[in-house]
């Protein structure tokens, strides 16, 4: 079989003995617990910001005119699919490629192809179309570059940090995510409300910011060893995960919880027809779980989880699904609106807990094919629970439909609770010395 070049990897030391070479922060000393004290760290921070900000504007401006061009809603599921299906076809592959070359150049690669992908909408927009089909083949390529560059991303931020900032730096890519997730929208809208191709300029422009930042990251450390690439080399992510019932009881947890829990496809129907808002009530109502998530990433960006990590992570996971039934329950805007803030900061918790156990308990070798799995893994999740929702919905309607949602949620959190005791009784989030090591 063929063999990649590249630096040998010393199995006999632990994992995270890559951090040794990592850069401590610019003003010396010893290692810190603040992420944004790593230069590297914060460059990699804004190119994941701008890239976010761009996708959620291609993505309001992409659905709008397809819509525009074919009132069809068919055309509207075939956006999300568009995208969907790259990550989960390639998932073997693309793992394995973060976790074989280096991950800084992966992003430039992908962010690139992002930058032509928003240009040949520019130019798809200027032409004035009356047909969408040159909109999927867009998306899809889009769509195979985000593939590559959603676990590269999330393995490449370890190495720009000390183990002791990995948290922070974790609560903060979360926060940026919520944020980029509530404001990207509106921006995409107004630009689109402009010109369309306002929009996919601005995204443009954007993304090459990103690729800026990418570039003058710098050289980073990353655990390497050679490999013959084979099935069951592609499918060491899910091996490790497997072999891990800290790690796969979190993301397990998280999947199944945020498939029944899940309420946003039903958000249109709960505004017209049980709240009775308008547009901008609908706005609110969309708003309120990021709203709620990025208060709380704060919190834990400032405090952190120091104890009881696992039982924590049941409580809020119980917590989601109790309020969830609460929204789904109410006829009063205020209280719907809370219920959904409440929703949003807890399941920022469940997200901390799980994305700093991908990483603390993931050796670095791997990590990007186990990044890969959780990345399909939440897409799955998001898909699947807007279409269990929608389904539900269509035969025993919204609120029975959430109500079922909330009580299956905190039905997982008991189960999961009693089948995962080792998840339930860690009480820090950091793996032991050693852990992980010649687990695959």
């Amino acid at each position: 079989m063929p063999r990649f070049p590249g630096p040998r990897f010393d199995s006999t030391r632990p994992p995270w003995h890559g951090f040794a070479m990592t850069p401590i922060p610019a003003a010396g000393g010893a290692p810190s617990a603040n992420a944004l004290h790593y230069p590297a760290y914060v460059k990699y921070l804004a190119a994941l910001a701008t890239h976010g900000f761009a996708a959620q504007i291609v993505v309001v401006a992409v659905g709008w005119q397809v819509y525009d061009i074919t009132r069809s809603a068919w055309d509207l599921g075939l956006i999300g699919l568009s995208q969907f299906l790259p990550a989960l076809m390639l998932v073997l592959v693309t793992g394995f490629v973060a976790d074989r070359f280096n991950r800084r150049l992966i992003l430039g690669i992908c962010l690139s192809v992002e930058v032509l992908c928003a240009l040949t909408f520019v130019f798809y927009t200027l032409s004035h179309p009356d047909h969408v089909a040159p909109v999927f083949g867009i998306l899809a390529v889009m769509g195979v570059a985000r593939a590559f560059f959603s676990p590269a991303a999330d393995a490449l931020a370890p190495n720009l940090l000390s183990r002791e900032a990995i948290p922070h730096g974790i609560s903060l890519n979360s926060m940026v995510w919520q944020v980029t997730n509530i404001t990207g929208p509106v921006l995409g809208g107004l630009l689109y409300g402009i010109a369309g191709e306002a929009a996919y300029g601005t995204a443009a422009l954007l993304l090459g910011v990103a690729v800026c930042a990418v570039l003058v990251i710098g050289r980073t450390p990353q655990a390497n060893r050679i490999e013959e690439t084979t099935i069951s080399t592609l499918l060491a992510g899910f091996r490790f995960i497997r072999s891990e019932p800290i790690v796969l009881g979190a993301i397990s947890l998280d999947l199944f919880a945020v498939l029944l829990g899940g309420a946003t496809a039903l958000m249109p129907i709960y505004a017209r027809d049980i709240l009775q808002v308008n547009e901008l009530g609908l706005g609110l109502l969309r708003a309120a779980p990021g709203v709620g998530a990025v208060l709380m990433a704060l919190w834990l960006s400032k405090f952190g989880i120091k104890d009881h990590a696992g039982r924590v992570l049941f409580i809020c996971v119980a917590c989601f699904g109790f309020f969830t039934i609460v929204f789904g329950t109410s006829t009063w805007v205020p209280l719907s609106i809370f219920a959904l803030m409440m929703m949003g900061c807890f399941d920022m918790v469940s997200v901390y807990v799980r994305e700093t156990l991908m990483q603390l308990w993931t050796p670095d070798e791997v990590r990007g094919r186990v990044n890969a799995v959780n990345r399909v893994f939440i897409g799955a999740s998001n898909e699947l629970g807007e279409f269990r929702a929608g389904s539900v919905a269509a035969r025993l309607g919204a609120v029975t439909a959430v109500v079922i949602g909330g009580v299956g949620t905190m039905m997982v959190a008991a189960i999961w609770s009693y089948g995962f005791p080792a998840l339930r009784k860690a009480r820090k989030l950091e793996a032991p010395e050693g852990r992980g090591v010649n687990k695959i």
